[in-house]
């Protein structure tokens, strides 16, 4: 089969299967000139079965990513088994640290028939159910760590891989930390800023701090331990020493 050939029936299929899932589902399609998209949903995959062994013989060449409005994305790939059909898996937030997801079995991904309306059904009565139990599981995980915020007050938690993560209470708080960097969970509400640069991350910190209390806002900073350390005027560096990271790789 020619790649043309092969990409309009992955598309294809793609299309129709999003129209038969339940809920509102929208795709879109990725092939071998979008290597940057393709190395980074590789690494999202959330499978240690039937998708992680094909990867693994086959790195992506093409997918076609399903994608609900509450974050939700389902990745359609190719199969190599002389069968007929598609491969699909569940696709991980992005946006949790690697330690949610310690102890959550995935939701691994199955063989979809060559009809994307019997693949529909499929899905729908098997991988589906899966991946929302997972993505339920991981999203509390997030969440077990996180000092909640106050109306007068905006905690920031430390996170094992050295970033920060908050709830905060109210829509100009939630403001703030968006313009400071903060990137919103749409599913748990949490804001999390990333530690890969410390630099970044105290100059983050610090503009938060100065304009919650511009707000009458306070700010506080937990550590791991769980005490609370209140301040008008967050430091120009973390206070604690950034836990190792954990591996990218889903921990079971």
């Amino acid at each position: 089969m020619h790649h043309h050939e092969g990409s309009e029936r992955l598309a294809s299929y793609a299309d129709v299967l999003a129209g038969e899932l339940p809920g509102a589902w929208t795709h879109t399609y990725h092939h071998s000139e979008h290597k940057e998209d393709l190395a980074e949903l590789a690494g999202r995959i959330w499978d240690l079965d039937l998708v992680a062994a094909s990867l693994a013989e086959h790195p992506l060449q093409q997918a076609a990513i399903l994608t609900r409005p509450d974050g939700a994305q389902l990745a359609v790939l190719d199969r190599h088994d002389e069968r007929d059909g598609f491969l699909i898996a569940a696709v991980a937030p992005h946006d949790l640290p690697a330690e949610a997801y310690r102890g959550v079995p995935e939701p691994n991904g199955i063989a979809l028939a060559d009809d994307p309306f019997l693949g529909a059904e499929q899905v729908a009565g098997d991988l589906l159910a899966r991946y929302e139990a997972a993505l339920a599981q991981v999203r509390h995980n997030a969440m077990a760590d996180i000092q909640p915020s106050q109306p007068e007050q905006v905690v920031l938690t430390w996170q094992p891989d050295g970033g920060l993560a908050a709830a905060p209470v109210g829509e100009a708080a939630a403001a703030v930390l968006a313009a400071s960097g903060f990137v919103q969970d749409q599913q748990t509400g949490v804001y999390r800023l990333n530690g890969d640069d410390t630099t970044v991350l105290a100059r983050a910190v610090r503009k938060t701090g100065q304009q919650l209390d511009a707000l009458g806002i306070a700010t506080a900073l937990q550590h791991p331990s769980g005490r609370i350390a209140p301040t008008s005027t967050p430091p120009a560096a973390p206070l604690v020493t950034a836990a190792p990271r954990v591996s990218a790789t889903r921990a079971r």
